[in-house]
């Protein structure tokens, strides 16, 4: 089938067409789009407040910053160059002496970072873990006698970590409870892999089921689904989109989407993040410019966005686009990894939480890594669009079928929030995780830190700025048996390093308290909340 079957753009090429033959009617179509940002309490577009929170990072913060990776990569240029005359020896992979003559196969910035900055604090990442990643976890003890360039088991697990870092929303990770006993039947029945694509001898009758009940639980006509979430995006998107098509995507996009857009050899324009005037800015000047040079019509236009942005928490401004998408006849693709299972009352995501109608999003994408407890991701929509991926999708031709005892985990997950259960479970867990995100983030404000993002994310990214707090805050954290996840350049921008929590239904009170204690003290006990300060002393003053 061809593709523009599918995706053809045809609207707007009737614009364009207009555009060049009446200029009276460019006009019309160039007149402001009033409304796009206006404030979430006010207009036509929300009806619910939307509270979103970010703080610009202080001039004395950013400047003792850069000054931090200043001194580190003098540092490193003089650690390089003992290390070039054999004084100190260098363990990382690098150019062999006989090859100085071909092109280089590593980059020396790249090989530089991870040499003298990221092996300073690489302890803090790909912790073992041996057990369930539930609300607690256990930790395999690990050392390293060689500062951070191998690492040694001690053979002691350090029990009971409270588990602030992995995405279980909605707390079915789980080995124990209606959805491990459904899986493990599963795999008695079916076994755990299938050796053959889906379109061989890898279809099973289950999934099928699961394909028809994500349907039914996104409120569209068909959906598929596929064994990896990374792939999902990453490999339908050049199936949508190639050759003469515009992809406007939001800067902060997950690195699934970005690789999906340049697989697809389409042109790639970025908006700033969640800002309808830079991305109306992209599609009033698509339209009237058209593609490159030749000024013909694009195919179509694909607006990629995420529901949950998983390093800043914010929520995207799904009403908006939807308006600016209708006005300018563009497409829209939707992300919903972190937002599925985590926003709206009744746990579908962000189109739930907005109160719109799923057929106003052209793709709807998403994982089960997340909320579901499972693997792998779906694309759902109108039934041409499934059909034409059933072919076309690299990832639906040459995957391997997604293992039964994950599908069964995925059936049962969503029943149980869905209510077929027959229980309330999973309204229970969805209203948990609500209390559990505004309660956790309510604290930390009162604490006085700097938190990121929309007041309903369950994601909190926590500022800390600084690189020597990076490493710092995970060690003494984990001294506490609490399991965070810190992050650093290049994963954001330079100056605003932070910590992020990812709060979870299975998070009791307690819990959250021992991570966030109330603040004592003269002058804060009893008092009201003091208004956030940075300053470089923010984190050991607050922290512990």
């Amino acid at each position: 089938m061809p593709q523009q079957v599918i995706l053809s753009n045809n609207c707007t090429n009737n614009i364009q067409t207009r555009i060049h033959k009446h200029r009276s009617q460019t006009e019309a179509l160039l007149r402001p789009f009033h409304g796009v940002q206006r404030s979430s309490n006010h207009g036509g577009f929300y009806n619910r407040p939307f509270l979103e929170s970010y703080e610009e990072t202080p001039m004395l913060v950013a400047v003792l910053t850069y000054m931090g990776y200043g001194v580190l990569t003098v540092f490193g240029y003089l650690r390089d160059f003992l290390r070039h005359w054999k004084i100190e020896k260098c363990h990382i992979a690098r150019e062999r002496e006989e090859q100085k003559d071909f092109v280089p196969l590593y980059q020396d910035f790249e090989n530089f970072y991870t040499r003298n900055l990221y092996m300073r604090i690489r302890d803090n990442w790909n912790r073992p873990i041996c057990s369930v990643p539930g609300a607690k976890m256990d930790l395999m003890e690990r050392v390293s006698h060689d500062y951070n360039w191998t690492f040694e088991h001690t053979g002691r697990v350090v029990k009971d970590v409270i588990n602030l870092g992995s995405y279980n929303y909605l707390g079915f990770a789980e080995n124990t409870g209606v959805c491990a006993d459904a899986a493990a039947e599963v795999a008695m029945t079916y076994g755990v892999g299938l050796a053959s694509t889906r379109q061989e001898i890898g279809n099973l009758d289950k999934h099928e089921e699961m394909e028809k009940l994500v349907a039914e639980f996104l409120g569209v006509e068909s959906a598929m689904v596929f064994g990896m979430g990374f792939a999902t995006n990453s490999m339908n998107i050049p199936a949508l989109s190639g050759k003469g098509c515009l992809i406007l995507s939001d800067e902060l996009n997950h690195a699934s989407l970005v690789l999906g857009a340049r697989l697809s050899c389409s042109t790639v324009r970025v908006f700033k993040h969640n800002n309808m005037q830079s991305l109306e800015k992209l599609l009033r000047e698509a339209i009237v410019h058209g593609q490159p040079r030749t000024h013909r019509p694009w195919k179509k236009i694909l607006i990629v966005v995420e529901g949950i942005y998983s390093m800043e928490g914010s929520i995207v401004r799904l009403p908006e686009i939807v308006a600016l998408k209708k006005r300018y006849r563009a497409y829209l693709y939707l992300d919903e990894a972190h937002s599925i299972g985590a926003l709206g009352r009744r746990g579908r995501g962000v189109v739930d939480y907005f109160g719109l109608d799923p057929g106003d999003v052209d793709v709807l994408m998403g994982t089960f890594t997340k909320s579901f407890g499972a693997a792998g991701g779906y694309i759902a929509g109108r039934k041409e669009l499934i059909d034409f991926l059933r072919s076309n999708s690299h990832s639906a031709v040459y995957a391997t079928s997604m293992s039964p005892p994950v599908v069964e985990q995925i059936i049962t997950s969503m029943k149980c929030i869905m209510g077929e259960d027959g229980t309330t479970i999973g309204s229970d867990r969805v209203r948990q995780l609500e209390e559990n995100t505004v309660y956790f983030r309510k604290k930390l404000r009162e604490m006085g830190f700097i938190i990121y993002g929309n007041n309903d994310s369950p994601v909190v990214p926590m500022m800390l700025y600084m690189p020597a707090k990076i490493g710092a805050f995970g060690r003494e954290m984990l001294k506490r048996n609490i399991g965070v996840v810190v992050v650093g350049f290049p994963a954001t921008p330079i100056i605003e390093s932070r910590a992020r929590f990812c709060i979870s239904a299975a998070h009791s009170k307690d819990m959250l308290d021992r991570v966030s204690p109330r603040p004592t003290g003269p002058g804060i006990e009893g008092t009201q909340p003091r208004r956030p300060r940075v300053t470089s002393d923010t984190f050991h003053l607050s922290c512990f």
